[in-house]
């Protein structure tokens, strides 16, 4: 019996054996299949991309590696731009004859990111946003580093002087299209222009090249460099600010001031703009990566402006503040507690939050970003006009002009935005991903939905990682959550229901502690950049929603670092291809990486 059983088993284990070789041979042949079935739209995203480096000013893909800025400003003038429309057409209809079903899971996805992107790019051009290049948040001659530290070897200081020397052509192409944008009256409305020729300003009446913001990487140097090569370093930035970028921006300053403003549109609407319904509802589509109309989404806001109002009474009740609203938010804003004395004292806060947040990490997210982000204060040739902070790969802005409008108790929840785990936790996460993966290029690129709607949820999520100690703090990480439903109410309002710039103030003032001047840059950045507000909201909206779906599936398995893993592994990626990639989590059991680190 014993011998008949052994027999037995050894065929089963060879019958095992067979079927699994068997198995592994149909695996490496679907393997094989798949790969040559993804060459031919690699092969096109392969050629895009090297189109793409040759118009970023010619670096190459080793030099890209290495970080290495690119030599040379971009060309911006009409031919260039025609030549990239006709170029986002053809890799569109190439993108049509590629079969889907017998891509790869991986290229699947890829091909997913990679349309969509190809469609905003095609759209920008088609619109010719090229011909309205400045914005009330942001403009293209701001171009001097804002934080110096990235200069650490000597050919990145030749990189960067040679792009200075592009200065003068690069402003006139500029002033070009900011020509025929006016001739057609596609500009930003005039309003939100007064004082954007700030950075202007600063660079033609500095006293020499020193006093200007271009000479920040110059001002402490990098001990490798030696002392002679320094020298001659500087010497050449003198030389090339005095006489090359100095008398371009006097030049863009005469245009801005005598001939642009004046003849800028009066409108605020993105809607009146040339063929601006179409247009609307492609920035709609840049931003949010959704076909929702822009009623459906001021309905939308409209509704969960209610639900945070609820809150938002429930933390006041909680202070012990016995006023109504209105005298509750005047409190907060006028209130000396609330503030900070010296620039200090904002940014050490800032510093003890982002540690505070590194303490409880490790409950929240199973993977960790190596890199490191530094806070630095937004250059005061911006700080005006800036937001209260942002957030990148390497460093947190705080904005420390104007005190009394930067209030202590929304720092944790900007902080958690911008910083950890936020912008610069997930920027950093999504590079270190995208090397070890090998993943492409057009990967890397930032999607607004995806990248503020997860910052956003970071806010919120605050309040479960004990960040927030005060009803006060509580109540800012909500003024914040109503400051961005809001814009769902006041960007469509503004772009295709004829709200006044007035109106939209007294809204974001009624609903929100915001201070009286982040609420007049804010609406002013939502006239002159339609659409880019509606990312946050509807970004969160979306991670909120397939938490609660796994939660409600998965139910005692469901794991919540395994789960903040699964929304940060896709990178940037379109909203419906994280829910897409979500439910899939979901339905192979909410499983990740890093959830045995628990057990």
């Amino acid at each position: 019996m014993v011998v008949v059983m052994w027999m037995t088993a050894c065929v089963l284990v060879a019958a095992g054996r067979n079927a699994v070789s068997q198995d592994a041979e149909k695996t490496t042949a679907a393997v094989v299949m798949a790969n040559a079935a993804d060459k031919p739209f690699q092969a096109i995203y392969k050629a895009d991309e090297k189109w793409r480096r040759a118009q970023r000013g010619s670096v190459s893909e080793d030099e890209e590696k290495k970080h290495l800025p690119p030599s040379h400003l971009k060309h911006v003038d009409a031919a260039t731009q025609a030549k990239a429309l006709a170029h986002w057409e053809a890799v569109l209809e190439d993108l049509e004859k590629v079969d889907i079903e017998k891509l790869s899971a991986e290229e699947r996805l890829n091909l997913e990111v990679y349309r969509a992107q190809i469609v905003v790019l095609r759209n920008a051009v088609k619109f010719k946003e090229y011909e309205r290049p400045v914005n009330s948040d942001s403009q293209f001659w701001d171009i001097a580093p804002l934080d110096a530290r990235v200069f650490r070897t000597e050919e990145y200081y030749t990189r960067y002087l040679s792009r200075l020397r592009d200065v003068p052509e690069y402003f006139d192409e500029q002033m070009a299209n900011m020509r025929a944008g006016m001739a057609r009256g596609f500009t930003p409305p005039r309003v939100t222009l007064q004082g954007r020729d700030q950075g202007l300003k600063d660079v033609v009446n500095a006293k020499n090249a020193q006093a200007t913001s271009f000479w920040r990487p110059f001002v402490a140097m990098p001990s490798s460099i030696s002392g002679a090569e320094q020298e001659k370093l500087k010497t050449e930035a003198e030389d090339v600010i005095k006489h090359s970028v100095a008398p371009a921006y006097a030049e863009m300053l005469k245009f801005f001031d005598d001939e642009y403003v004046p003849r800028a549109v009066t409108s605020l609407s993105a809607e009146s703009l040339p063929d601006g319904k179409a247009y609307y509802q492609s920035k709609i589509l840049e931003y949010a990566t959704v076909t929702l109309s822009p009623e459906e989404i001021h309905a939308l806001g409209l509704t969960e402006m209610e639900r945070i109002r609820a809150e938002m009474l429930a933390a006041i009740k909680t202070s012990g503040f016995t006023g109504t609203f209105p005298e509750f938010l005047q409190y907060l804003r006028t209130d000396p507690k609330f503030f900070a004395k010296m620039p200090e004292e904002l940014l050490h806060d800032a510093a003890w939050i982002a540690k505070e947040f590194d303490g409880v990490s490790g409950r929240y997210f199973g993977k960790e970003p190596r890199g490191r982000f530094g806070i630095v204060t937004v250059p005061p040739e911006i700080a005006p006009f800036y937001t209260a902070g942002r957030g990148g790969l390497q460093t947190y802005l705080v904005n420390t002009y104007d005190l009394p409008s930067r209030p202590l108790y929304s720092l944790p929840a900007l902080t958690l935005h911008e910083s950890a785990p936020g912008h610069s936790w997930q920027l950093a996460l999504a590079e270190e991903q995208a090397r070890d993966r090998k993943l492409p290029q057009f990967r890397k690129v930032y999607i607004p939905a995806y990248g503020e709607g997860w910052a956003l949820y970071c806010e919120r999520l605050g309040t479960e990682m004990g960040i927030y100690h005060t009803p006060y703090e509580i109540f800012g990480m909500l003024s914040y959550q109503a400051w961005r439903a809001a814009r769902l109410v006041v960007d469509t309002g503004i772009h295709s229901q004829g709200w006044t710039r007035e109106q939209a103030q007294q809204y974001l003032h009624d609903n929100t502690a915001l201070s009286d001047h982040e609420i007049e840059t804010e609406v002013d950045r939502y006239i002159s950049w339609p659409g880019q507000a509606l990312a946050y909201y509807l970004g969160e909206m979306a991670i909120v929603k397939e938490r609660k779906k796994a939660e409600q599936a998965l139910g005692a398995k469901f794991n919540l670092r395994a789960f903040h893993d699964a929304v940060l592994e896709t990178g940037s990626v379109p909203l419906p291809v994280l829910e897409e990639h979500l439910d899939a989590w979901i339905r192979g059991g909410g499983i990740g990486p890093f959830v045995e680190m628990e057990q």
